[in-house]
């Protein structure tokens, strides 16, 4: 179905899918792009690997989240993204998974995280960690846009 555009899957089903397959989320979306051969990477080379906006899903929905990747998380140990979640974005209906840890700080806004059967609300400097083996989400359910700065080791999203 997902070949035939009959079907978009979520999050949580597209990476139970890339389980199957020796290849992480930012792998998968990662383009071509040129080899960094700095230490700096400067706003306009962030890699945008938001799922909603590959999944041929309405424009509308598409520009709800956004995941920007720092550099090239396959050469790396850590994975560092620039995550936007307009007002109604969230990660999917279902709660998923993935090795490793993640920690993040809110920038700005505020977001809904559920790890495991509870959900806290985190506003602007409020930060989270946690093992990403527990099921997690996070939803915007509020009327502005929320900002994270995250981090996971080992890449995996």
């Amino acid at each position: 179905m997902i070949e035939q555009g009959r079907s978009s899957p979520s999050i949580a089903s597209l990476k139970r899918i890339l389980d199957a397959v020796p290849m992480s989320f930012s792998e998968f979306f990662a383009d071509a792009g040129p080899a960094l051969d700095s230490f700096v990477c400067r706003s306009e080379s962030l890699r945008e690997i938001s799922m909603n906006a590959v999944l041929d899903l309405p424009k509308e929905a598409a520009n709800l989240l956004s995941l920007r990747q720092v550099g090239d998380a396959s050469r790396h140990t850590l994975q560092m993204l620039h995550e936007t979640y307009s007002p109604g974005a969230d990660t999917g209906p279902e709660l998923y998974t993935h090795n490793g840890e993640e920690a993040g700080i809110v920038v700005e806004g505020r977001i809904a995280l559920t790890v495991g059967a509870r959900t806290e609300v985190l506003d602007p400097g409020d930060a989270y960690i946690f093992e990403s083996s527990k099921p997690h989400r996070f939803h915007n359910n509020f009327t502005k846009r929320c900002v994270i700065i995250s981090a996971c080791t080992p890449p995996s999203f």
